[in-house]
């Protein structure tokens, strides 16, 4: 016998299905609500409500779990490369060789980008944003692809998907370029994904780049744990511009600039500039964990605890070791990372915050990592966007496939009655 879920409103009750997920999460489908009741739900910022049921990623933030189409985490970012869970993520599978050489391949190919492109972003004060340039150079290559895409037709899908997945690094490496007054440049087509995209943002004329294999590692990781993170502000922007029937590359453009927030995709740029507000009231970490642990005293920790694991962060897990490992093999003298560990030893070890479960975060190794490879603070959002592209394009793709309904969300209004219209005059 299936499940139902009773409400009863004035007396009268209603009966609504169950769904059960294949984690045994728990949900009440309540489509037909307002239709029988007259009522709806009030959820501020939809914490309690599914918008969707998808196959892409699981997360329990109680336990700690996060897994891409059934795979770990933990087992993805040691045994996998970032392409290898890019073709996860979208196509549902791991590919295997042939398949993974073919995607690479198709990528190269595509990854140059129109010259055009190059007026659009060069129309940019250097003062812009790099999340603003992207945005914007991320909606502009419609222009340049006019066609829609037919999502009925799986080779019309597969060469939109590899065309923004080919050109999205140039664009985040432009916007760099762009800041740092630097001649614009094509992906080096010798170069595996994450390698040429080092490469495209750090390149100087008439000097060799050399790769840092360790670094290389560390970016590929961090690609990976970024890759997808369930319904979050990002991809739940992509799927609703999406569900108007707009375009790949629109609802990207949606997706970046929701990125864009301290809330979401800034958290780790707010823990360098905290880090950096500790440097220069003196460095004294222990006057700001006191600070931390004072209800009173409005100052936070940036990059420690989790909206949404309540344990820690299994992603902070991974990379805490890339995170050491990259500061050992670039041999950095900076002081602000100096600050980094110091914090990160008092709250793995201090009883307040081990108790509470304030443990360091993937916001907090993930800002330690991009300043020790010489990456702007400003561009931290950017490199997120690099990592969760793919996550946007598969949760794009679950929700045009299944043709779910456009996205019109309900409200309760609490404004004012009907009123009679004044003449100027008389007001």
């Amino acid at each position: 016998m299936s499940k139902v879920a009773t409400i009863e409103i004035d007396g009268k009750k209603y009966e609504f299905p169950v769904t059960i997920g294949t984690e045994n999460e728990v949900a009440i489908d309540i489509k037909s609500l307002r239709g029988e009741t007259g009522a709806i739900t009030l959820d501020p910022g939809f914490k309690n409500t599914g918008s969707c049921e998808s196959a892409i990623t699981f997360l329990d933030g109680e336990k700690g779990i996060l897994r891409y189409r059934g795979y770990s985490i933990e087992e993805l970012a040691e045994k996998a490369d970032f392409l290898e869970v890019v073709y996860l993520l979208i196509f549902e599978e791991l590919p295997n060789k042939q398949q993974l050489d073919n995607f690479k391949n198709d990528i190269i190919g595509q990854s140059e980008v129109n010259e055009d492109m190059q007026k659009v972003i060069n129309g940019f004060p250097s003062s812009a944003h790099p999340m603003g340039i992207l945005s914007s150079l991320t909606s502009a290559l419609i222009a340049f692809n006019p066609k829609s895409v037919n999502v009925d037709s799986e080779e019309d899908m597969y060469k939109a998907i590899v065309k923004i997945l080919a050109k999205f690094p140039t664009l985040a490496a432009w916007t760099l370029r762009k800041r740092n007054n630097q001649a614009l440049n094509n992906r080096d087509t010798n170069l595996g994904y994450v390698e040429s995209l080092l490469k495209m943002m750090f390149e100087k004329p008439g000097e060799e780049y050399k790769l840092d294999q360790t670094v290389v590692d560390a970016l590929d990781k961090l690609l990976i744990l970024h890759a997808d993170h369930e319904q979050n502000c990002s991809t739940s922007a992509v799927r609703l511009v999406g569900s108007s029937q707009a375009g790949l590359f629109a609802s990207i453009s949606a997706g970046v600039s929701a990125l864009w927030g301290p809330l979401h995709g800034g958290a780790n740029q707010a823990v360098i500039e905290m880090l950096e507000e500790i440097q220069n009231d003196g460095g004294d970490t222990s006057k700001f964990i006191a600070k931390a642990k004072d209800k009173d005293d409005p100052f936070r920790l940036m990059g420690f605890g989790h909206r949404v694991y309540k344990n820690f962060d299994p992603r902070a897990k991974i990379i805490k070791k890339s995170a050491d490992e990259v500061l050992d093999a670039l041999g950095v003298e900076d002081p602000i990372l100096d600050i980094a560990k110091s914090l990160e030893k008092a709250a793995l070890e201090d009883p307040y915050f081990v108790e509470r479960k304030l443990y360091p975060n993937v916001d907090f190794y993930s800002g330690i990592i991009y300043r020790a490879m010489g990456i702007p603070t400003e561009m931290f959002t950017v490199m997120f966007a690099v990592g969760r592209l793919p996550g946007w394009i598969a949760q794009w793709k679950e929700m045009r496939l299944g043709k779910e309904p456009i996205g019109r969300p309900r409200q309760v209004y609490i404004g004012e009655n009907l009123r009679s219209f004044k003449q100027l005059e008389n007001r």
